[in-house]
């Protein structure tokens, strides 16, 4: 099967669905709404011919000084076929040809061994990574 990436965002719809498929943390329809228009970059893989989105990426950020790498997923039915490499070479290209010189550029993987071949470093031990997700199990602090 042969595939088409697109330099373009899935529907909100397609990105909750294939989150949900690739075994990734849910997000609301309202959150998708939301935050995929505010995407600096994205690309979505369709298999020739088709319309059905089977893999995305995306890149979040301010624009110049800090960028992010999120939502590289790839539906199962679809994966060992390249395609996330395809996905995130198409984002760092994106980058090397459009951040500033002085960009910082980050993400958040739990696949050992897959980014640093595009050049990424693990942050540790001379930052480490941390995140606060919003929802009904919070716990409120002062």
């Amino acid at each position: 099967m042969s595939y088409e990436l697109r330099e373009e965002l899935p529907t909100p719809e397609e990105f909750v669905a294939l989150r949900e498929a690739a075994g990734m943390a849910p997000r609301t329809l309202e959150a998708a709404e939301r935050g995929l228009p505010n995407s600096v970059y994205g690309v979505a893989v369709v298999p020739e011919g088709e319309d059905e989105v089977v893999g995305m990426g995306r890149i979040v950020g301010d624009g110049g000084t800090v960028y992010q790498l999120v939502d590289v997923a790839v539906h199962p039915d679809h994966q060992g076929r390249g395609l996330g490499t395809e996905i995130v070479a198409a984002l760092v290209r994106y980058l090397r040809e459009s951040a500033p010189e002085s960009a910082y550029v980050n993400l958040m993987a739990d696949v050992d061994g897959f980014y640093e071949r595009f050049g990424f470093e693990p942050t540790a031990p001379a930052s480490k990574g941390m995140y606060l997700r919003i929802g009904a199990d919070e716990v409120e602090t002062v």
